[in-house]
């Protein structure tokens, strides 16, 4: 007989370690992560993040805080390699257009043929209501290498810390990592000139105006914006 009583299940991280890249990813990274995260008393074992990405400007930035903490800190600031698109929202497939918006990792993929991956969940609910129905496209990622076809490409060597970031709050118990797209910094004085450029298209604008909602408080509050996905693709941001 086999007895099984008191043995454990093996974690989240355990699980990934069985993979080559991502042991790879451990070896180079872990102790920055470590680092970064002490010099702002977080640990490992409560780490909760939340992430920012900026098209114009190329840039992901990487929030974390304790579980018990009421706001985040910028820890990290990872420059993108290549970003395909332009200003505006995915809203086909083959637009090469990466998202805008509010997503939120929904796996991490150890054995992308870019090195590491990490799936954004487009289309989002918003994107089904105003993208082209049947032919909204999907299989956008966060990736190493240093090509986009409508994705963030970061080099294999950011993507592994990212990797290992998103890793350490899974394996703390972080249910889901938020993410969200924005056009660009979207300051007062760049948000008036992306609606002055594009007054006429009301589906960029409507996003836009959200997306607005969610700069302002996050750089006011540090709190991660409640969004609820409202049945005409706007959002009511809290």
């Amino acid at each position: 007989m086999i007895l099984t009583s008191g043995m454990s299940s093996p974690t989240f991280r355990e699980k990934q370690m069985n993979y080559t890249r991502v042991r790879e990813a451990y070896t180079c990274k872990e102790r920055i992560v470590n680092q970064n995260l002490a010099v702002y008393s977080i640990s490992r074992d409560s780490l909760r993040i939340y992430l920012r990405a900026f098209k114009a400007e190329k840039i992901i930035e990487l929030w974390a805080k304790n579980i018990c903490d009421s706001v985040f800190v910028q820890i990290k600031e990872f420059s993108i390699c290549d970003i395909s698109g332009f200003e505006g929202p995915k809203r086909r497939y083959r637009d090469l257009q990466v998202p805008e918006g509010f997503y939120h990792i929904s796996e991490l993929n150890p054995y992308s043929k870019y090195y590491l991956s990490m799936a954004i969940n487009y289309p989002n609910a918003s994107d089904s209501i105003r993208g082209v129905h049947g032919h909204l496209g999907n299989q956008i990622y966060i990736h190493g290498s240093c090509i986009s076809s409508g994705c963030l490409a970061m080099t294999d060597d950011r993507i592994r810390e990212l990797f290992v970031y998103c890793i350490e709050a899974y394996n703390s118990g972080q249910d889901e990592i938020a993410m969200t797209i924005y056009p660009a910094r979207l300051t007062d004085e760049n948000y008036s000139g992306l609606i002055s450029e594009y007054r006429k298209d009301k589906d960029k604008i409507s996003l836009w105006g959200d997306l607005k909602k969610s700069f302002d408080q996050f750089n006011r509050k540090k709190v991660q914006p409640k969004v609820k996905f409202l049945h005409d693709g706007t959002h009511e941001v809290n």
